[in-house]
């Protein structure tokens, strides 16, 4: 573990050990009628810090590339330097710092009274155009937020148009004077197709100081990400995946509360599958519930959401002792509504995988108005396998 890792780690624990001690002391004072807004404001900020810290446990498991921005900026300046005809006039530089030297050690009597003329920045006539700004080759895009349902599924890659799973449908029964037979029925997850399309001008694509080709490819593989981790949660199977949370046949258990996630609720969610699925299990909620979830304690008086440092030297984050996956497509705590599951996923949820991504570029359909068009498509298919292996915790009592 590096250093800063490290550093995190520690951090996390520190914060979150803080914020458990400024949290019981706020209980105290609610049972006592008193109001304290340092401590308020005191636990908002450790709430933050927490959120912070938080994206690094989500993202250990996925490669990072720290240091890509600064390779580019030194390829880039690699290429530069070592290119035959750079454009530097040696001469010009030569002038420049002569004169600089001249100013920074005679003052304004070093320099000539051309270089005395005043220029102003703010207007380009009278040397603006000589302070030209500097342009970021890089575009400013917001977040976009992605229910990461593969990291916890099973997948599969097919070349047909669907796949079929044997399934068991019953069991062998011994019984004292004959036997039942097994019956075996197929699970059949179809590849569902998805797409994007995109005009982008002829000149545009020539002109650009991006290399926007790249740059859709990438906005391609986001919004299908997105959309995909939509329907693993809550499709309806109709022409896209099947989600879990859509499943007739997914269990339900009741957190104890009309509007919110309890600490008995959770536990009793936990021991409502098998114990085989629970040993493996993981929970799915989205941010606003974890929010929330860090709050609740057990009967002994300790917090379900523990931090600190794993067998393997790694951050670990856990409810109850189970991992868990932020999904913004689950829904938020509230009157009626499934804000955390549990389960197997890996044994209950598959997903296939038919067409990676394809990009068709298209010069022809657009020709007469300058266009090139860009077709993405993608064929994927997903649903519950195994509903006995996953449960949903209810907004109920």
């Amino acid at each position: 573990m590096t250093d800063e890792l490290k550093s995190v780690v520690t951090d996390m624990a520190e914060a979150f050990e803080e914020f458990k001690k400024s949290y019981d002391a706020k209980l105290e004072n609610v049972e006592a009628g008193k109001s304290d807004p340092l401590l308020d404001e005191k636990l908002s900020k450790l709430e933050a810090k927490l959120d912070s810290l938080e994206d690094v446990n989500q993202s250990l498991s996925q490669q990072k590339q720290a240091q890509e921005g600064l390779k580019d900026q030194l390829d880039n300046l690699h290429t530069v330097i070592t290119r035959p005809n750079s454009g530097f006039d040696t001469k010009q530089v030569d002038e420049t710092l002569m004169a600089f030297d001249s100013y920074c050690r005679k003052g304004l009597e070093g320099i000539t009274p051309d270089e005395k003329k005043a220029l102003t920045v703010s207007n380009d006539s009278t040397g603006g155009y000589l302070a030209p700004p500097e342009y970021v080759r890089e575009l400013i895009k917001t977040i976009t937020e992605i229910s990461p349902i593969r990291s916890v599924a099973r997948i599969r890659a097919t070349a047909q148009r669907s796949i079929q799973v044997p399934k068991r449908t019953g069991q062998f029964a011994a019984e004292w004077v004959s036997e039942s037979g097994t019956r075996a029925g197929l699970e059949e997850i179809p590849a569902h197709e998805h797409y994007a399309l995109v005009d982008i001008s002829e000149q545009d694509l020539e002109d650009s100081v991006f290399n926007l080709e790249a740059e859709m490819q990438s906005e391609f593989a986001e919004q299908f990400a997105k959309a995909e981790g939509t329907a693993f949660v809550s499709g309806n199977a109709v022409g896209k995946p099947e989600g879990f949370m859509t499943n007739s046949s997914v269990a339900e258990s009741v957190s104890g509360n009309a509007t919110a996630v309890t600490a008995d609720g959770l536990i009793t969610l936990v021991h409502a599958i098998k114990a085989d699925y629970s040993r493996n299990g993981t929970m799915i909620f989205n941010r606003t519930t974890l929010g929330s979830i860090r709050k609740l304690k057990d009967t002994a008086g300790q917090y379900v959401f523990q931090a600190g440092m794993s067998l393997s030297g790694g951050m670990s984050a856990t409810v109850l002792g189970h991992p868990y996956v932020e999904a913004t497509d689950m829904p938020s705590e509230g009157s009626g509504t499934f804000p955390v599951a549990f389960g197997d996923f890996r044994r209950a949820y598959m997903i296939v995988d038919r067409v990676a991504m394809a990009v068709l570029r298209d010069p022809f359909t657009q020709a007469t108005t300058g266009n090139v068009r860009y077709v993405a498509r993608r064929r994927v298919g997903g649903q519950v396998i195994l509903p006995e292996a996953i449960v949903k915790l209810k907004c109920s009592t």
